[in-house]
């Protein structure tokens, strides 16, 4: 079974949450059920760009990603757009059988019974600021799915006040699971390069924010990958 794929590149690190610094490579699906307004991967979500998404076969992405990392096993990190609709049961069953672990970043809006298989599952629910809409029930059916096979994160994306309100009613939801909030980055809405001086504020606002809520539960982190590369594609 065909899986879509937008791009499969790396080595690199995971720039965000509970695996930041992590040497991993990247495989990007294509297609995806939101259209957040601060998506920086508009070319794995847009219908515009189906046209660049090829249809691959497990052992050919297997193949590429061992061809990135010369043979060695390695963390691969599924991306989208949402991966979650795409049929990876084959996939995972395929790299875990020459020594892969996988992660994959979902907004929690499509659950699969394959979430158990995964070694990584990272649920990024979307706040205020995508002008999307959460809901609860499926952020709890993906995590019925996963049935405690996976290591389990949550991670919000936030840009202000409303984005912060609505990550503290998320962890409210779950307070048991680990929780990381990541600095939202503009500049890819706005078509500007990354400006490292408004992460940092960013960064600095919304540590002293949690700090005034005592909320020292939650892990705060800065998206390092936009701090090393700025908005550079595949890296």
């Amino acid at each position: 079974m065909s899986i879509l794929i937008s791009e499969i590149f790396g080595p690199t690190i995971q720039g965000e949450g509970s695996l930041i610094g992590r040497a991993t490579v990247f495989v990007r699906t294509g297609g995806c059920d939101f259209r957040c307004d601060f998506c920086d991967t508009l070319y794995a979500v847009l219908p515009q760009h189906k046209g660049d998404w090829t249809p691959r076969s497990p052992a050919e992405i297997v193949g590429e990603v061992e061809k990135l990392s010369g043979g060695h096993p390695i963390l691969i990190t599924l991306s989208g757009g949402n991966p979650a609709l795409q049929p990876l049961q084959p996939l995972l069953d395929l790299g875990h059988s020459r020594g892969h672990n996988f992660a994959l970043e979902t907004q929690a809006s499509r659950a699969q019974n394959w979430f158990s298989q995964l070694d990584f599952l990272i649920l990024s629910p979307k706040p205020p600021s995508s002008r999307m809409e959460f809901r609860a029930e499926k952020l709890r059916e993906c995590l019925d799915a996963a049935q405690n096979g996976p290591q389990i994160s949550l991670k919000v994306v936030v840009f202000d006040e409303a984005d912060y309100a609505f990550a503290r009613r998320v962890h409210a939801l779950h307070p048991e699971i680990p929780f990381y909030l990541s600095v939202g980055n503009p500049s890819p809405q706005n078509g500007a390069e990354a400006d490292a001086n408004d992460l940092a504020r960013r960064l600095e606002w919304l540590l002293d924010r949690a700090a005034r809520d005592g909320w020292f539960g939650a892990t705060i982190l800065p998206q390092l990958h936009v701090l090393l590369w700025g908005n550079k594609r595949g890296v």
